[in-house]
């Protein structure tokens, strides 16, 4: 299991990954899932990966090889000599397809599933910055200003505060903040996700990775974090007011007229026979 958070800012990109990949009683098994390639002053890119971990660490090794055919009068098409974050996803999705070429059939005939997912971004000099989902059959969709954030993995716990802050406006170390703020949530509520985390910012045009830093559980700033936003939110569910059915002393009465009908409902009359 994993859960990993890609943000698309006018200022920069996030990349928030853990590195849990398999929970039980008795085994946690911890890999990193964000792979850099970058070529500085030329090209940054990361990737995150979820999903069956032999299938990812497979495309992630084979994505710094993997060519693209372009015609006989040029040069095949790879991550390194790419012109745009469009063609370099293109070269990821070729990567992954010939992963499934090569797996697939052996996973299936063992009852496994070719599951792997990605977030891939960055920015090539001469364009900017962008973000993609890829998909396990090598496919994907890019960020855009509605839909500046992707996730894979266990998304749901910490899609909320996600939905209710991020806007392409939002400065890069609020980004940040609510990217641990989102992986703490999903941390409280899934065992199958874990430190210790990779956490990656990057500026526009800066074409390096500058601020990069691995989380574990004695980094001070995240133990803040979760300390600070469980208490919080204790102090926020504490101030709103509790439900008063008929009104009276609130304007905010929780029984009121309504078009829709009650539920269905039984009621027992004597005489009835009880089974």
């Amino acid at each position: 299991m994993t859960y990993c958070i890609g943000i698309r800012l006018n200022a920069g990109l996030v990349f928030l990954s853990d590195s849990r990949t398999n929970a039980g009683i008795d085994q946690i098994s911890t890999f990193r899932k964000m792979m850099v390639y970058e070529k500085p002053g030329d090209r940054f890119m990361a990737l995150l990966s979820a999903g069956n971990l032999s299938i990812s660490q497979s495309v992630r090794e084979i994505l710094q090889l993997e060519k693209l055919d372009r015609g006989p009068d040029q040069e095949p098409l790879t991550i390194w000599n790419a012109e745009s974050m469009f063609d370099a996803a293109r070269v990821l999705g070729a990567a992954v397809r010939r992963v499934y070429e090569q797996d697939a059939p052996a996973l299936r005939n063992a009852g496994i599933d070719f599951n792997a997912s990605f977030i891939f971004g960055g920015q090539i000099k001469g364009e900017a910055m962008r973000m993609f989902l890829v998909y396990s059959a090598g496919n994907f969709i890019e960020a855009t200003r509605e839909t500046c954030f992707f996730q894979v993995g266990e998304s749901k716990y910490g899609k909320p505060i996600l939905d209710r802050i991020l806007t392409p406006e939002t400065p890069l170390d609020e980004a940040a903040k609510c990217a641990l703020v989102s992986m703490d949530s999903t941390l409280k509520s899934n065992l199958g996700v874990g430190l210790p985390l990779d956490l990656l910012v990057y500026e526009a045009d800066s074409f390096q990775s500058a601020q990069h830093v691995c989380i574990d559980e004695h980094n001070a700033y995240f133990r803040m974090i979760r300390n600070t936003w469980g208490q919080r939110l204790h102090e926020v569910f504490e101030a709103i007011d509790d439900p008063r059915w008929d009104g009276g002393d609130t304007t905010h009465p929780l029984m009121g007229g309504s078009a829709r009908y009650e539920p269905m409902r039984k009621i027992s009359k004597p005489g009835d026979r009880i089974v």
